[in-house]
């Protein structure tokens, strides 16, 4: 089957989860004997004018990537407008092709939903969209402003024009019916992959200092790092000492940087900014229990990752995370948002190290039989398979609630 997958995230371009995601899956396509191109974008700030669109081969994976045009607009200030320009060099350079012709069309997110749209008309083939997150999820149920309330109508125009559906998890399939419903073409749920060869497992020493925590992943409002470090007083009264180490980056670094003043805590969490895998890996082996407090979390990748490494496992269970985490038998899960809670499940897993032990082993176990990149792939094929080309036709505007989610509440 030729496959043409669009997403604004490829190697080298990879900002989060979505990049490894599209990356891995292009990549086991290929080896199912699967021919595909990936349409995707030069890094931010390649001047068109020098380094127009490539067209390379890499891992079997022919890899188009559009040049920025134009490279005025910054998705900090002017957001709508990048994705407008990034869309357009997107599908010029999906209708420079040459022979290759699609069978199906796959979508990544909103962000690409113009090109991905445009593209499965002139080809006249199904469009697959992946909904990895919902601009609804990511503000705690609130869609308002005006960027918020276009990038949901952007996310709604491609849930609509899609054929078929994937999400990550369960409780991304009850959102987008929720959000978007009724009228929807089927979604599938096919769970994130892990490759556990780059994650080697490592057993937690016996600790002989104060513990070590550790947080990974993008610094936004839903991950709940300020969860985190508004418990960590309260794990110190009992485990003196507990440090807490922040790797990653993100717009809210400033507003965590000020909780830590504001708890007190600020000398005992560390923040490193992005690392890169090599150091990562070393913090996942040196950390005591990798603390995953998101607030909103379709699916939470980072908690394989982190499994995968051995780190024993304190998440909560928002989306996806409570289904990857088991309580009790993978890790800890707490309620989102409930500080004292996150705190109880720290204390419990310090406090009896060898049962975290145990939890990581079963965690990495299960990894290896539930979410293999192969078996992503190959359920993917399959919506690819049962995908039928509908009519494309206007469909009816929807008002676009202030609280899309009625019984979600945004606090603090």
């Amino acid at each position: 089957m030729k496959v043409l997958l669009i997403s604004w995230e490829y190697p080298p371009v990879v900002i989060g989860g979505l990049g490894r995601h599209v990356h891995h899956l292009a990549t086991e396509l290929v080896a199912a004997g699967h021919d595909v191109v990936v349409l995707s974008r030069r890094p931010t700030g390649t001047d068109p004018a020098t380094h127009p669109t490539t067209d390379e081969v890499s891992e079997g994976v022919r890899v188009v990537a559009a040049a920025e045009d134009p490279h005025e607009f910054a998705f900090g200030t002017d957001m709508m407008a990048w994705i407008l320009a990034m869309g357009h060099a997107m599908l010029r350079a999906g209708l420079t092709l040459g022979d290759w012709r699609p069978d199906v069309v796959h979508a990544h997110d909103w962000l690409v939903a113009h090109p991905a749209v445009a593209l499965a008309q002139f080809f006249d083939v199904p469009l697959v969209s992946t909904i990895h997150a919902t601009e609804a999820g990511r503000h705690s149920g609130w869609v308002s402003g005006s960027v918020s309330r276009q990038v949901h109508a952007l996310e709604s125009w491609l849930v609509h024009e899609s054929d078929s559906l994937i999400t990550c998890s369960a409780s991304m399939r009850e959102e987008i019916t929720a959000l978007f419903g009724p009228g929807l073409s089927e979604i599938a749920v096919i769970r994130n992959g892990i490759d556990t060869h780059g994650w080697p497992f490592a057993s937690r020493r016996p600790r002989t200092g104060p513990a070590e925590l550790l947080y990974f992943g993008r610094l936004e409002y839903e991950k709940g790092v300020h969860d985190a470090i508004a418990a960590l007083p309260r794990i110190r009264r009992t485990h003196p000492g507990t440090t807490l180490t922040i790797a990653g980056d993100g717009t809210q670094r400033a507003f965590l940087v000020e909780q830590a003043r504001r708890h007190r805590v600020l000398k005992a969490v560390d923040f490193v900014g992005q690392v890169d895998h090599e150091q990562l890996l070393a913090l996942l082996h040196r950390t005591d229990i990798a603390v995953l407090p998101s607030r909103y979390e379709p699916f939470g990748i980072v908690a394989l990752e982190a499994a995968a490494a051995g780190a024993p496992l304190v998440v909560s269970d928002a989306g996806g995370l409570g289904e990857a985490v088991g309580h009790g038998t993978t890790g800890h899960t707490f309620p989102p948002g409930d500080v004292a809670a996150l705190a109880s499940a720290v204390r419990t897993a310090l406090d009896d190290p060898d049962a975290a032990q145990r939890a990581a082993i079963a965690a990495r176990e299960r990894l290896t039989s539930e979410f293999a990149w192969a078996t992503v792939a190959a359920e993917t094929a399959q919506v690819y398979l049962g995908a039928k080309r509908g009519e494309r036709r206007p469909h009816p505007r929807r008002p676009i609630a202030e609280l899309a989610l009625p019984e979600r509440h945004r606090d603090g």
